[in-house]
């Protein structure tokens, strides 16, 4: 079982961002790979604490986090969080360490071993929309999707700036002693190499726009404004950078008579009076397609009737919900002669008196059974 990200960085789920922020940041000083030279298990926690921070630092996926818990990030797909390398957590130093380490790099431990910084592409962002029967099985989506890519025929250089580490470094002499900054080449934009052939058509690092179709798997039980993340289909990055990712925001088609609650689903079922009366059967919709279900005699307006596993499966794989259909009775509001006058008879026939049972429940407990 993966680990919990709150113990991870050793704070509670109440921690405030700044307090998040500033366990990891012990975290990173104590793990970070320069500091353990070979010792695998300090990278490994290295890395945990920063796929922890990247989730927790952030609102929306902390929301979801708090309420899926890991399986908030699994699927085709993913949401974000797992997956990271050496290279996206560098990137988070900037806003970490601030800009006594020049806001690009690790100061003081020469970056990750003294290796160069691949530069990451910028990300993409679309829409997606599903229809409740997509969002209830899950699917696969085809996307058109213009990304920046690698001219055909471009070549490229080594900085002559950075000589090809994508960082210039420098020492100051402090009342603390000899401090090493690290800043991102300005040349280069911290690629480590400059263009040298630039093709027709490419633009000033050598890209070119291409339209490309791109699969999009995504689990069953996404909710409407969720994020998911398809890894490397973003912008890609000049010379030996990588590329960005392609994050999809989730939209909801409403259905036309079922309403979503979570991992339920609500259908609202009318039915005559003489339904109630004399029972029968209906047709109604699920995400599955239409089922008949049936209606014992007297049954009562305000009925719910639970069809246990019919809702939505859940995102983080504990089977599906349930389909709550409200019987609702329709009063006619306009009756001929002749229908008026038996009612008229009935109104003091003892089989139209009200006489509720105990095992009725109220609208309350109805209500409160909804949400059990």
């Amino acid at each position: 079982m993966k680990e919990d990200y709150y113990d991870i960085l050793g704070v509670s789920k109440g921690a405030s961002a700044a307090e998040i922020k500033k366990a990891y940041r012990k975290k990173a000083i104590e793990f970070h790979p320069d500091k353990n030279p070979g010792d695998s298990k300090a990278e490994e926690m290295f890395k945990k604490a920063a796929e922890a921070y990247e989730v927790l630092s952030d609102p929306d996926k902390k929301a979801k986090y708090d309420q899926f818990g890991h399986a908030a990030f699994e699927g085709g797909a993913g949401f974000g969080g797992g997956g990271m390398n050496m290279d996206d957590i560098f990137s988070q130093f900037g806003d970490i360490f601030g800009s006594a380490f020049g806001g690009g790099g690790f100061g003081g431990f020469g970056g990750f071993g003294g290796g160069q910084r691949r530069v990451k592409g910028s990300n993409l962002r679309i829409r997606v929309k599903l229809t409740l029967e997509e969002v209830a099985e899950g699917v696969e989506k085809k996307v058109k999707v213009r990304r920046k890519k690698q001219a055909e025929g471009v070549t490229y250089k080594t900085c002559p700036t950075c000589n090809g580490s994508g960082q210039v470094t420098k020492i100051t002499n402090t009342i603390l002693g000899r401090m090493q900054t690290a800043a991102t080449c300005n040349t280069c934009g911290g690629a480590g190499q400059s263009i040298d052939n630039r093709p027709s058509g490419a633009d000033a690092q050598g890209l070119v726009v291409d339209e490309e179709t791109v699969s999009i798997k995504i689990p069953p039980g996404v909710e409407e404004g969720m994020q998911l993340k398809v890894s490397g289909k973003g912008n890609e990055a000049p010379g030996n950078g990588i590329s960005g990712d392609l994050l999809v925001a989730i939209e909801t088609v409403e259905h036309d008579t079922l309403k979503r609650e979570g991992d339920n689903l609500h259908y609202d079922l009318y039915i005559s009076l003489s339904e109630a009366v004399l029972g029968g059967s209906k047709e109604i919709d699920t995400v599955g397609g239409k089922v008949r279900i049936k209606l014992e005699p007297g049954i009562q307006s305000g009925k719910i009737l639970r069809l246990r596993g019919k809702g939505i499966s859940s995102i983080n794989g504990y089977g599906s919900g349930d389909l709550l259909v409200h019987v609702n009775v329709w009063t006619p509001k306009e009756l001929n002669k002749e229908q008026k006058e038996f009612f008229e008879r009935m109104q003091n026939d003892e089989n139209f008196v009200p006489k509720p049972e105990k095992s009725d429940k109220s609208f309350f407990e109805k209500v409160k059974d909804m949400f059990s």
